[in-house]
């Protein structure tokens, strides 16, 4: 079996990249020491090829590479005219710096600077599927560029970018550019043997596979320009499916879903009220991979807290799970300080580790998220750098975390009854009431905290969190369409993405929710489960509606 050298050192989910390199049928073979470049230099033809993959930030990537005694070899394995990669922040490296870390420097490839997106008029992180379409170089349209096709989505979490200027870059490297809001950045450079992505082809399903595929093989065939398929570049709108999953009473993991968070329902046959059982969870995500998630979350609503850390049976579902899917996956419980069962502290920070160790992408954090906003605005609104969220974000990068709450209206006659925040409503509750306020729940929603969604969400962004994953109680398992007011109200007061959860029925609800809020993404949940409607149906309906959604490739595994 051929093989590639990936630098090994911290660089969040490298799981999943392995996963894709050995799908195309390559051997990763780990470059751990400065020496272990310079050994893929001499090596064999097929062994020269060298993946910078890497997440998060700026000035850690090089501080990481630095200390390792990479930075220099990378160089010469580069100028050696080797195949080089280098994936997201990868891609960076390659610059001469960024304003994300001032002052430090790249290896000075690629004559651009990094500059954070403009956050007035967009959430930042820059985080979902978006083009990355080719520029004609100053000889004329490039000849290969691998495999990238303007038709196609791939996937993208960052917040710095290259911004695209004409010309700039077009004298000496090949550019494939998106566009995000106003901004165009570059998606996309090769020059000779150096490629490098923005976005994660190994997160960027058959699209993405493919253009792992053109440079492993080498093997890039000729451009073709389509303005017809040009026009439909940009971001698109998400389609998230959330996989609630815990033991039900047989012990078996299973995929489940609530009414107002109750999972059980009377059985027929002995008349007990037992937990849900909608399907196996591992079977059931590469369901929805294959219809065209865009993202997959796994909410582990028990936490398994009796397991020991290191066999705990999410880490085995992810395992399985990321050899065969590749779209973002998220993981959701337990992501807090703990004691193993033979009385080990482990952090939280370890415990996400250990998660995107194994395939995931991102960690969602909820109780414990309430609590820390809760201590954020006692302390006067100052950060201890001891929460879960701030020490993922600083390890990892803000994107690789996700804040999940769980509301719901506490309604009240007018707004001086209360000091949070209240919005009017059109739909009063049984006593008329027509202004409301959104309560914060632990728990699983059993115990309500005196805290507001706006509170919770200025906190949690000051602390690092990349997205907010915005449920419902007063929707949950309604199935009459999203709480409209509830998203308009986060993102009024929200810089980062905000997730759209809870009441979605059936594909009109996907596009309401899209046309009448600006959310940055949909997620559904009991319609997909239950088979009532599937996610290709979801996208087209909004198709139909002039939205923007991935379409699947499918000449491509």
């Amino acid at each position: 079996m051929p093989k590639v050298h990936l630098v090994d050192y911290v660089a969040g989910n490298v799981r999943s990249l392995v996963n894709a390199v050995g799908k195309l049928g390559y051997q990763v073979e780990w470059v751990k020491s400065p020496e272990d470049v310079k050994n893929a230099e001499v090596s064999n033809a097929e062994m020269d090829k060298l993946i910078l993959p890497g997440v998060g930030h700026f000035g850690h990537c090089i501080a990481q590479l630095s200390n390792g005694g990479f930075l220099e070899p990378i160089r010469e394995h580069i100028q050696s005219g080797k195949p080089f990669m280098g994936i997201c922040v990868g891609l960076q490296v390659l610059c001469q710096g960024s304003a994300e870390a001032p002052g430090v420097e790249g290896l000075g490839l690629v004559p651009a600077t990094l500059t954070r997106f403009k956050s007035s008029t967009k959430s930042v992180p820059h985080i979902g599927w978006n083009s990355a379409i080719y520029r004609k170089t100053s000889q004329g349209m490039p000849q290969t560029f691998y495999g990238l096709r303007p038709e196609s989505k791939y996937y993208y979490v960052h917040s710095y970018a290259i911004p695209y200027k004409h010309d700039m870059l077009n004298s000496e490297w090949v550019v494939a550019t998106a566009k995000y809001g106003e901004e165009e950045f570059v998606g996309a450079l090769s020059r000779g043997n150096v490629f490098a992505t923005q976005f994660h082809p190994e997160k960027s399903g058959p699209a993405g596979l493919r253009t792992l595929q053109a440079f492993l093989t080498g093997e890039s065939g000729p451009v073709e320009y389509s303005p017809t398929l040009v026009r439909m570049e940009g971001l698109t709108r998400r389609i998230i499916a959330c996989l609630d999953v815990r033991a039900n009473d047989e012990g078996d993991l299973v995929v489940t879903k609530g009414d107002k968070y109750d999972v059980r329902q009377i059985d027929k046959g002995d008349g007990r009220r037992k937990v849900r059982n909608l399907g196996t969870p591992i079977d059931m995500a590469r369901k929805y991979y294959r219809q065209g998630a865009d993202e997959i979350v796994f909410l582990n609503i028990t936490s398994f807290r009796n397991c020991p850390l290191a066999d705990m049976p999410m880490l085995e579902i992810l395992r399985r799970t990321a050899e065969t899917v590749f779209v973002p996956l998220t993981i959701g419980g337990g992501i807090r300080d703990t004691v193993d069962a033979d009385g080990t502290h482990i952090s939280a920070l370890d415990v996400a580790s250990m998660y995107f160790k194994t395939g995931a992408d991102k960690v969602s954090i909820g109780s414990d998220a309430v609590i820390a906003a809760e201590q954020y605005h006692a302390s006067g609104k100052r950060l201890s750098g001891t929460t879960a969220i701030e020490m993922i974000s600083s390890a990892y990068g803000n994107q690789a975390v996700v804040v999940s709450v769980d509301p719901r209206r506490v309604y009240v006659s007018c707004p001086n009854d209360t000091k949070h925040h209240t919005i009017w409503t059109e739909y009063p509750d049984h006593a008329g009431n027509q202004h409301c306020w959104y309560q914060c729940t632990i728990r699983g929603g059993r115990e309500g905290r005196n805290l507001d969604v706006q509170q919770l969400i200025e906190a949690v962004e000051a602390m690092g969190a990349g997205e907010i994953l915005l449920n419902c109680i007063d929707k949950d398992g309604a199935s009459n369409g999203f709480d409209l007011e509830l998203i308009k109200a986060a993102k009024s007061c929200s810089t980062i993405p905000i997730i759209a959860s809870s009441g979605a029925g059936s594909p009109a609800h996907f596009g309401e929710v899209f046309e009448r809020t600006t959310t940055d993404a949909a997620l559904g949940a009991g319609m997909f489960h239950r088979g009532i409607y599937t996610i290709p149906e979801v996208k087209h309906y909004l198709q139909e509606k002039g939205l923007i959604v991935r379409e699947l490739d499918h000449d491509y595994p």
